[in-house]
C-alpha cells in the first residue's frame, strides 16, 4: 500500500446509514484530524437528509460502486457500515479496486471468509481493518492495564456480560432469522465479547455455548452464554442478552491476588446517540470517554462490591477516536491496521464454533486435530 503525504485529507465514504453509519462512523470519521466525510453512500431518501443534515456539504450516492468506479475522483478510504450480509462483496469490491477499508463487525459469517479478505488485501497491498470499537472502552482499558500490572496475579476466571432488558422485538435485519442475514446476538453483542476475551488471554482452545429465543416472535438468539477455555489456562464466560430483567457486572475478572468487578456501560454510545461528540464533552462535566467516580469498578479480595467490599479503582477514559486515528495514521505511514482481518478470523472460528456447540449440545475442541 502507498503511504498517504502528511498533511493531505483523507477523503471518506460511508456505505451505510443506519445505526452504525450514523451513531458511531460518520461522527468518529468527522472528529478525526486529518479526516474529511466526502460520501455518504444510501437509498434511503430519509437517511440521505439526516446525512445532509447531520454534515452539510456531505455528497449522496445511491450505489456503493461509485465511490470507486464513479466519474468523479476515487475517496480514500472505503467505511462498510451497510448490513451484516453486505461486508464481504462489499469489502472484496473495494479491495479488488485498490480502496483502503474499514468493515464493522461482524467482517463475515465465517472465518475463512475473513481470511479469504486478508489474502485479497495481502495480495493487493490494500488496506484493511476491522471497526472493533469496544477495545476502546473506559472499562477494557481500565482491566487491561490491572491485567497488564499484575494487581490481579494470574487470571483465572473472566467474565463478562453485555446484556440489555428489550422485552419487545425493534424489527430489521439483526433480528431476522435467515441464515444470510448473519442476524442474532452472537454475531452481534457476541462479536464484541469474544474479541475482548481473546484480546486479553489469547486463542481459546475449546468453546461451549447456550444461545435461546426467548422473546415471542424472535427468529434468531437474543440470550446467549459462550464460555472459552483459552490456551494460558484462563476460562472466559461471556453472556449477551436482549432479555435480561436484572444486569449484572459488565466485568468480574478474578485472579490469584484480587479480582476486579466493574458494574455499566462506556459512556461513549450514550454520548454519540445523544449527538455529542468527542472533544464537547459528555454533556456533563466529563470530559470525553471518563465517568464519575461512583461507577467505577472495585478491586479487592474476600469481599462483594455490593457490600462495600474492595477498592474503587479509577476508569480510564474511553476511547473510540483512538481507532479512526490509527486509521489515519497507518494510511499516511504505512502502519499496521489497528484491528487486522486475520484477528477478526480467530474471532469468527469462535462464534462459529459457538453456534456448532448450542447446535449440537457438544464442546468444540479448536486444536488442530485435537492436540
Amino acid at each position: 500500500m502507498n503511504a498517504i503525504a502528511p498533511g493531505t485529507p483523507l477523503r471518506v465514504g460511508l456505505v451505510g446509514y443506519g445505526l452504525a453509519g450514523s451513531v458511531f462512523h460518520a461522527p468518529l470519521v468527522t472528529a478525526t484530524p486529518g479526516l474529511v466525510l466526502d460520501t455518504v453512500v444510501t437509498s434511503d431518501p430519509g437517511r440521505q437528509a439526516q446525512a445532509r443534515e447531520a454534515h452539510p456539504g456531505v455528497r449522496i450516492a445511491a450505489d456503493a460502486t461509485e465511490l470507486w468506479e464513479g466519474p468523479g475522483p476515487r475517496v480514500d478510504l472505503v467505511v462498510i457500515a451497510s448490513p451484516n450480509k453486505t461486508h464481504v462483496p462489499l469489502a472484496t469490491a473495494a479491495l479488488t479496486a485498490g480502496v483502503p477499508v474499514v468493515v464493522d463487525k461482524p467482517l463475515a459469517a465465517t472465518a475463512a471468509e475473513a481470511d479469504a479478505l486478508a489474502d485479497l488485501s495481502e495480495r493487493t497491498g490494500t488496506f484493511l481493518s476491522v471497526f472493533q470499537n469496544r477495545r476502546w472502552d473506559n472499562d477494557f482499558l481500565t482491566l487491561r492495564r490491572l491485567i497488564a500490572d499484575g494487581e490481579l496475579g494470574e487470571i483465572q476466571r473472566f467474565e463478562s456480560r453485555f446484556e440489555r432488558w428489550r422485552p419487545q422485538l425493534k424489527g430489521g435485519w439483526r433480528e431476522s432469522g435467515a441464515p444470510e442475514e448473519i442476524g442474532g446476538l452472537l454475531y452481534d453483542l457476541g462479536s464484541h465479547v469474544v474479541d475482548q476475551a481473546l484480546v486479553l488471554f489469547g486463542p481459546a482452545v475449546r468453546v461451549y455455548a447456550e444461545a435461546d429465543v426467548r422473546r415471542p416472535g424472535a427468529e434468531t438468539d437474543d440470550d446467549t452464554f459462550i464460555a472459552l477455555t483459552h490456551a494460558s489456562g484462563v476460562r472466559s464466560h461471556l453472556y449477551v442478552s436482549a432479555t435480561t430483567a436484572q444486569l449484572g457486572p459488565r466485568f468480574r475478572a478474578l485472579g490469584s491476588r484480587a479480582g476486579y468487578v466493574k458494574y455499566g456501560l462506556d459512556p461513549q454510545e450514550a454520548a454519540l446517540r445523544d449527538g455529542l461528540r468527542p472533544g464537547s464533552g459528555a454533556g456533563t462535566d466529563q470530559p470525553w470517554g471518563e465517568e464519575p467516580e461512583h461507577l467505577w469498578g472495585r478491586i479487592g479480595s474476600g469481599e462483594s462490591p455490593l457490600t462495600g467490599g474492595g477498592t474503587p479503582v479509577p476508569t480510564l477514559a474511553g476511547d473510540y477516536p483512538a481507532y479512526y486515528a490509527a486509521v489515519a495514521a497507518a494510511l499516511r505511514e504505512g502502519g499496521p491496521a489497528p484491528v487486522g482481518a486475520r484477528e477478526a478470523a480467530r474471532c469468527l472460528a469462535v462464534l462459529e464454533a459457538a453456534r456448532i456447540s448450542s447446535r449440537d449440545g457438544v464442546s468444540v475442541d479448536l486444536r488442530p486435530d485435537g492436540a
